[in-house]
């Protein structure tokens, strides 16, 4: 059975705070330009909706709500990953695949930009899985897996196009594999893009990743 957009939201809400939380809080988080009378009507309406899916997907008190502890929740599994990677004393070889790629290279609820608590949360995952992104890059070269890590650090430069360290471990990947030239081109693809979107020049860092004679060739 479909459900319609409010209890939708009401859904995606509990399921991303993962804890249960109080009527109101839920009400003024998702009604926060209501009245309060309004935001908790409305809060009653689309628990009613969510409910009528005949499996019980939201936990309800009389103070509190929550999503229902059976309900699986994707994110929840890629937030776990991303800590993972992101822990230097974790070992990740069982999480370093195409899966955990493919997961941290998707926004959060990209079509639902309107409503801040929306925004916070996209904005949370976001540096989350960049950051976690360019942890796999780097364990892959690490491993020697090139290919596969110039794929997740790809992923991470897609993501967020003006994001030095992204453009540094991809580099890195490059020259692990014995590609100057490719990792020369991804570095001119990172001057070009801060020189046109941001008027900067790649920093000391990056630019001394390359060998010594590649960043004139780069320039030229």
């Amino acid at each position: 059975m479909s459900i319609c957009l409010s209890a939708q939201r009401l859904l995606a809400f509990l399921a991303l705070q993962n804890i249960p939380r109080s009527r109101a809080y839920v009400a003024g988080s998702l009604w926060p330009d209501t009245t309060v009378p309004r935001a908790n009507a409305n809060l009653r309406s689309s628990l009613w909706r969510a409910t009528r899916a005949g499996h019980p997907v939201i936990d309800a008190s009389v103070q509190e709500i929550a999503i229902a502890a059976d309900v699986v929740v994707d994110v929840h599994d890629a937030v776990d990953r991303a800590h993972r990677l992101l822990d230097p004393t974790c070992p990740c070889d069982d999480i370093l695949t195409t899966r955990t790629r493919a997961d941290l290279s998707a926004d959060l609820l990209p079509e639902w930009s309107e409503s801040e608590w929306v925004l916070i949360e996209q904005e949370q995952y976001h540096q989350l899985r960049l950051h976690a992104l360019e942890a796999m890059t780097a364990r892959l070269t690490a491993a020697g897996r090139h290919g596969e890590a110039v794929a997740a650090g790809l992923a991470a430069v897609r993501a967020e196009p003006l994001r030095e360290s992204a453009h540094s471990v991809l580099i890195k990947a490059h020259l692990a594999a014995g590609n100057r030239g490719a990792a020369l081109g991804q570095y001119d693809v990172c001057r070009r893009a801060l020189a046109d979107e941001l008027g900067l020049e790649p920093s000391d860092t990056l630019t001394e990743l390359l060998p010594k004679g590649l960043v004139s060739a780069a320039a030229g």
